[in-house]
């Protein structure tokens, strides 16, 4: 998805994912994966886990009946910035339920935050007893760096447990909720599905539009969701003549802008806790935000100060025009 880990990796330790993979598959009997392109983290000290390890499912269905209980009197209103809840908010599946009325009352906010959630819970909630076992092997394997993304992991499944293999999220789910958002007007939406590769319109003309339009309303989720569509997939594309697009980097320049703008970026954020628990890519002392992390780990010296000039344009006015 669009804020799927998209970032070239940084310390590649290959096999001993590949032993998780499979490790995962034959321990479960579930045909799940991990995402294409995962690495295991960067060193870390290591801490327990094992508390965390316990069987989820049963918990998960039973918040799932309790939430059928008490479904009418589940709050109808969100606070004024919806967006907020998705960083603090431990029970996602309720928050979800809360944003779904919304978006079926016509608000597109809604409904884009809703697809965040769908996104950010998917990999946990296609299997959560796979999802477990899998956080087991890659416990097991003994490597100092484990930790790190087990502990990611495991918060993805902590705020993710009310969720089921019942509500089938995935791509199609997560696609079809931004495709709507976009088509009632959300611009982080539209961006979204220009990064998918299944954009509103398929023209030169639109496609440099919506990126003016990305720039002009300075909101950092529009930025982030269009960040994929300006790295290397954007090279050679006509729309994109002089903008900031087409190059490993920009992907990382368009992305560090949102931080700017005020997306949160810090250790804690579900940007951050998304990169480790889904792609591996996970800060060596686990208390970097975004910005120090790609500083320290993807770009280089001489890469810095186009980076910070690329950025200084994108946030600025007219950049890109």
């Amino acid at each position: 998805m669009a804020f799927a880990p998209t970032l070239k990796t940084w310390l590649l330790v290959l096999p001993a994912v590949a032993v998780l993979g499979v490790a995962g598959y034959r321990a479960s009997g579930h045909g799940h994966a991990l995402q294409d392109g995962v690495a295991v983290p960067m060193d870390v000290s290591a801490s327990s886990v094992g508390d965390a390890l316990a069987p989820v499912v049963p918990e998960a269905l039973a918040r799932r009946l309790s939430g059928v209980e008490r479904s009418t009197a589940l709050p109808s209103g969100l606070p004024l910035d919806i967006r907020a809840d998705i960083e603090g908010e431990t029970d996602l599946f309720a928050y979800a339920q809360r944003l779904r009325v919304q978006a079926d009352n016509g608000n597109h906010e809604a409904r884009w935050m809703l697809s965040r959630v769908y996104d950010y819970c998917a990999q946990y909630a296609v299997d959560p007893g796979g999802y477990r076992l899998d956080n087991n092997v890659l416990a097991g394997l003994g490597l100092s760096a484990a930790p790190a993304m087990v502990q990611a992991r495991e918060r993805v499944a902590q705020r993710c447990g009310g969720f089921v293999p019942g509500d089938k999220l995935g791509p199609a789910l997560v696609i079809g909720e931004r495709r709507r958002a976009a088509q009632e007007g959300n611009l982080a939406a539209e961006a979204s599905l220009l990064a998918e590769g299944e954009p509103l319109q398929d023209s030169e003309q639109y496609r440099r539009e919506l990126v003016q339009r990305v720039q002009a309303s300075r909101d950092p989720e529009a930025y982030m969701a269009l960040a994929p569509a300006m790295g290397l997939r954007a090279a050679g594309d006509k729309a994109m003549t002089g903008m900031i697009a087409g190059e490993q980097l920009s992907e990382l320049a368009w992305r560090v802008a949102a931080c700017e703008l005020g997306l949160p970026c810090g250790a804690d954020s579900v940007l951050v806790n998304s990169y480790c628990a889904n792609g591996g890519i996970c800060s060596q002392g686990g208390t970097q935000d975004f910005r120090d992390f790609v500083y320290d780990a993807a770009v280089s010296r001489q890469g810095a100060g186009k980076m910070k000039e690329w950025i200084k344009r994108l946030i600025g006015t007219g950049a890109g025009r």
